[in-house]
């Protein structure tokens, strides 16, 4: 746990999960560039005015404003649970700083909006669709992000839905973003959700701006839907990091006795996967959708098959460490002789993790960049 030094006060703030040994601290640059700007500007002085923040990873803004009570919109579940755990750290109440999916926007005016740029594009599209009818024509509106990540169609997003845009210079290699709100910022139709017909199937897919490979299907689950697998056996299944939910729809329509869990740490994705699967079975089938870390709050030994393709990323952190994670938690999940199936990049060594996890690895299928891996819970 690291200590943020703000214009606000000094707050203790962790990454969530915690883990032994992070690395990485809870805040960016960015982060620090913003809360300067605001207290540079007196933006909150003398009447601080309605407060919104977009996209706050642990807390860095939100804990930081506790006092003015600002609300805050993400996509993420590690990110809520990441406030919470930071305002209890810090002996602040959790209502102070109220929290809304990426699907579940507020209603009313705001005088400041925060927004740290989101990696995709599409996704930042989407919050500035959405966030015109929030603000009015002296509302105060600024952005701010990693100099790398902020390229000029960043900046023509901003120009196109709220106003001129203009930004600051770096500093930490971060950067600021200052548009000018236009007149009249009335709601305008969105091209989100985006859908594409799941190549040889009847079911259409629905896919939210925030969901990975939104716009056809990705290679690697194109070679895993060639080989999941069938079987009376398998009666509680879970797609774990579901994104849109193609793996796990598929795995119901090879299973049709199987319940089906979706789960992801996205809203986005979550409210695709529901969406898929409701349009695909209606009332004819029944399953879970669960926005969650890994597996978290899931019942454990009771699952017969956990189908699995791992991210690379947790928010702006690379690495295999989640894979990892959703490894263990999978292991506890599955019942015994449960079956765990991977789809991964070969070169990644997901085979010697699974092994030493749980004394055992097969290769189900491979081809020139992927291996589709199974783990059986002894």
């Amino acid at each position: 746990m690291e200590i943020l030094s703000s214009p606000f006060g000094q707050f203790q703030l962790s990454r969530f999960p915690k883990r032994k040994r992070e690395q990485l601290r809870a805040w960016d640059a960015a982060d620090e560039y913003i809360l300067q700007q605001i207290d540079e500007e007196s933006l909150l002085r003398p009447t601080p005015g309605k407060t919104l923040i977009l996209n706050d990873q642990f807390g860095a803004l939100a804990v930081s404003m506790h006092q003015f009570q600002p609300e805050v919109i993400s996509d993420s579940w590690l990110a809520h649970a990441g406030i919470q755990a930071n305002l209890a750290d810090n002996q602040l109440p959790q209502e102070q700083v109220p929290l809304h999916s990426s699907l579940d926007y507020p209603a009313e005016k705001f005088d400041l909006v925060l927004l740290k740029v989101p990696k995709s594009l599409a996704m930042l599209e989407d919050q500035l669709i959405r966030l015109r009818p929030l603000l009015h024509t002296n509302s105060r509106v600024i952005a701010g992000g990693m100099a790398k990540a902020i390229h000029t169609s960043t900046l023509k997003l901003f120009e196109k839905y709220l106003g001129p845009t203009t930004t600051s210079l770096a500093r930490k290699k971060a950067r600021l973003i200052f548009p000018q709100i236009g007149e009249g910022l009335a709601p305008i139709d969105s091209p989100y959700p985006s859908r594409y017909m799941l190549e040889g199937t009847r079911y259409q897919i629905i896919n939210h701006a925030g969901v990975f490979s939104r716009d056809s299907l990705d290679i690697g689950s194109r070679f895993f839907l060639r080989h999941l697998p069938s079987s009376d056996q398998y009666k509680n299944i879970i797609d774990l990091g579901c994104g849109n939910g193609v793996i796990g729809l598929m795995a119901a329509q090879n299973n049709p006795g199987a319940h089906i869990d979706f789960v992801d740490e996205s809203f986005m994705a979550v409210a695709s996967a529901k969406e898929n699967f409701e349009a695909a079975f209606g009332a004819e089938r029944s399953a879970t959708f669960t926005a969650t870390d890994c597996l978290s709050g899931l019942a454990k030994n009771r699952y017969d098959l956990v189908l699995n393709n791992p991210p690379f990323h947790q928010q702006n952190a690379v690495g295999d460490f989640i894979a990892l994670q959703m490894f263990r938690e999978s292991h506890q999940a599955l019942r015994k002789d449960g079956e765990l199936w991977v789809i991964g990049n070969r070169h990644l060594g997901y085979h010697l993790r699974l092994k030493k996890l749980f004394g055992n690895c097969d290769t189900v299928a491979s081809n020139k960049k992927f291996i589709i891996l199974k783990a059986r819970k002894q």
